[in-house]
């Protein structure tokens, strides 16, 4: 599929127990179904063409050979088609018999894969009937006219991904025998089972796969039985689970009386990405290097352009729901505590924050705030200095003095116009030019003055610059980009205002939080030009180098993902379906790239300041880079882009 994407279906069909003829039917029914919806792997439960609960029945010659007569029908019926088919059913071998899956494409038996882990305890009795593949010996196995090598451990490689399979108790086994299969080049593990319900059992199976897929950087696809399974003892509910590294992507509703597919899009671009920078799962595939194993490679299928099923998050750092208050005050705390050893261990009496009235100064501040309340210290220790500039305008100003009024800290007045007037005259510069000169010699004013009055006051200065604007070097080098400790350097500017809106509503006092707000719905400036004749700030950032919104999704799947720009266009058309137009997108993906490999060398000389979350552009941790790389590739791909009309 486009971009690295695996489209995959998950069957859970209706079934007649020891009816194969039936059950090939119903199988049949949903492979076309997944071939519709363009699917490349369709995967059905343990034992679905003669169901899972015949019990005695498994000794019966004749289910045996209506098993394999519907594979006959079933290899036949996928001469016309392109999707991978994952059945199961029992295989008799070298005198005993196995539970098996069988891998179908193009009227070929790819391949049979036996179960290692054979459930023996409550209502489980599969050792009566089946035989573990650990226990029989490596060979030739006649199926259905066709003849396959019986092997414990099968890859199959199809043009999008390299998958594997396991058998419903192996995911339970406390060594899985996916974890091998993974570490031998498996991106995708596929799973049949039968899976009974009891209460409490759906939210751990679910555990399971989700950390199982995270354990092997994987895609995990697991299906299990559903209606019409025997009801003699247990109830088969239907469960249908795609997981990718961690991350439950798509999953069936239970207890449904009719067949259901589940589709979903596995990124496996995005796995082998984390693969190559997670150097621990290298150094584990290197324990298994001597696993004797068979890779099986499927027949080629044809390019196709399909719609995307999963959801692509347009706010990537931004956590959701009720994890969203948690995650801040998480957040935080990492910011406090880091802050705190940064104080304790250089013996500060003071620290010093430059105070704009606008979010990132905000947010610092506040941290600032908790740290002291943490660390037991006065309040009067944290000096805010607001330094009104040429572009100050009221409101910031107002919101500025009035929060650290609220806070009850040390506030400190100076303004700077005067400064840089000198500063032009020493220069020979007009400052009616509003330039480059005009705007950086404000922000180092701000910088010198914070930095001696620091050292004055026994202090450091803390940074309020974030991760969004260090992606895109907007800050001043050796003015706002310069601190001593920068608590929001790995913040992004989509999650700053969410952590100052937490504060607001869960930490701050009545008064505190109205400032709050309106810092939140205050507009982002640097304030270095003169506002407009009615007061307003003149200088919007956003207006300048883009949304930020359009900027943090770009940096998050360039950072974290590794993406080529034509995907992460692809998945931001898709994200911001109905906000931006692709047009759009592809015009500020193109400056994103232009900012973000000449300003490199602002991030070569980052002050320290602690990682929050998945990703940070320090020199000393995510992101190395030389500050003169060349940008054409990059540049050269935005500019392939088209306009395209994407089927989302």
């Amino acid at each position: 599929m486009n971009h690295g994407f695996l489209k995959v279906a998950a069957a859970i069909p209706s079934v007649r127990v020891a009816d194969c003829a039936y059950n090939k039917e119903q199988i049949k029914s949903l492979i076309l179904q997944a071939e519709q919806t363009g699917a490349e792997i369709v995967l059905f439960p343990e034992l679905s063409i003669t169901g899972y609960t015949c019990q005695d029945l498994f000794q019966s010659q004749q289910l045996l050979d209506d098993a394999e007569m519907a594979l006959i029908d079933l290899i036949d019926f996928t001469r016309s088609y392109e999707v991978i088919a994952i059945v199961g059913l029992p295989v008799p071998y070298q005198g005993s018999l196995l539970n098996c899956a069988a891998v179908l494409q193009r009227g070929k038996l790819l391949g049979v894969v036996p179960k290692t882990y054979l459930p023996n305890y409550k209502e489980f009795y599969e050792q009566r009937w089946f035989t573990s593949s650990t226990d029989v010996r490596p060979g030739i196995i006649r199926c259905c006219g066709q003849t396959v090598p019986l092997v414990q451990r099968q890859l199959f490689r199809t043009p999008s991904c390299v998958f594997a399979i396991e058998i419903c108790e192996d995911l339970w086994a406390p060594n899985p025998p996916s974890t091998d299969l993974a570490m031998l080049g498996a991106d995708v593990v596929f799973n049949l089972s039968a899976s009974n319900d009891s209460i409490g059992k759906y939210p751990y199976l679910r555990q399971l796969v989700s950390a199982q897929s995270a354990r092997c950087i994987c895609g995990y696809v697991f299906t299990g039985c559903g209606f019409g399974e025997s009801t003699q003892d247990v109830v088969f509910s239907g469960k249908s689970i795609v997981a990718e590294n961690g991350n439950v992507l798509a999953e069936a509703l239970r207890h449904q009386l009719t067949p259901q597919l589940t589709i979903s899009d596995i990124d496996v671009q995005r796995l082998q990405t984390e693969r190559r920078i997670n150097t621990t799962f290298a150094a584990c595939a290197r324990n298994v290097k001597d696993l004797e194993f068979r890779m099986v490679d499927t027949e080629l299928t044809s390019q196709r352009n399909l719609p995307l099923d999963r959801i692509v998050d347009p706010y990537p750092f931004v956590p959701k729901g009720a994890t969203l208050d948690e995650r801040c005050e998480e957040i935080f705390d990492i910011q406090c505590e880091g802050l705190a050893k940064r104080i304790i261990h250089t013996h500060a009496e003071t620290v010093t924050v430059g105070i704009s009235g606008g979010l990132d100064s905000t947010l610092a501040l506040l941290v600032c705030e908790r740290t002291f309340r943490k660390l037991g210290r006065d309040l009067r220790g944290i000096v805010g200095i607001t330094m009104p500039g040429f572009g100050t305008t009221d409101r910031t100003y107002t919101n500025a003095v009035e929060l650290m009024k609220n806070l009850g800290i040390t506030i400190r007045e100076i303004d700077i116009q005067e400064a840089c007037r000198v500063h032009f005259r020493d220069l020979a510069h007009d400052p009616d030019v509003h330039d480059v000169t005009y705007e950086n010699a404000q922000a180092r004013e701000r910088t010198q003055i914070l930095m001696d009055a620091a050292n004055q006051m026994r202090g450091f200065v803390v940074g309020t610059g974030d991760l969004s604007e260090l992606a895109l070097g907007w800050a001043t080098y050796n003015g706002d980009h310069m601190s001593m400790y920068g608590v929001n350097v790995s913040v992004p500017k989509t999650l700053v205002r969410h952590l100052v809106t937490w504060v607001a509503n869960n930490i701050a006092d009545e008064n505190t939080r109205t400032i709050l707000l309106d810092i939140v719905d205050t507009p982002i400036s640097p304030e270095l030009i003169p506002a407009d004749p009615d007061g307003n700030i003149a200088q919007k950032t956003e207006d300048l180098v883009g949304p930020y919104d359009l900027h943090d999704f770009f940096l998050y799947y360039t950072l974290r993902w590794g993406c080529r720009p034509d995907k992460t266009f692809f998945l931001a058309c898709k994200a911001f379906e109905g906000i931006f137009t692709p047009e759009t997108i592809k015009h500020w993906l193109a400056v994103f790239f232009r900012r973000f490999f000449a300003q490199q060398f602002k991030r070569s000389c980052l002050p320290d300041g602690p990682k929050v979350g998945s990703c940070s552009l320090s020199p000393r941790g995510d992101w190395r880079m030389p500050s003169d790389a060349s940008a054409a590739s990059w540049l050269q791909s935005c500019e392939n882009l088209r306009q395209l009309s994407f089927d989302f």
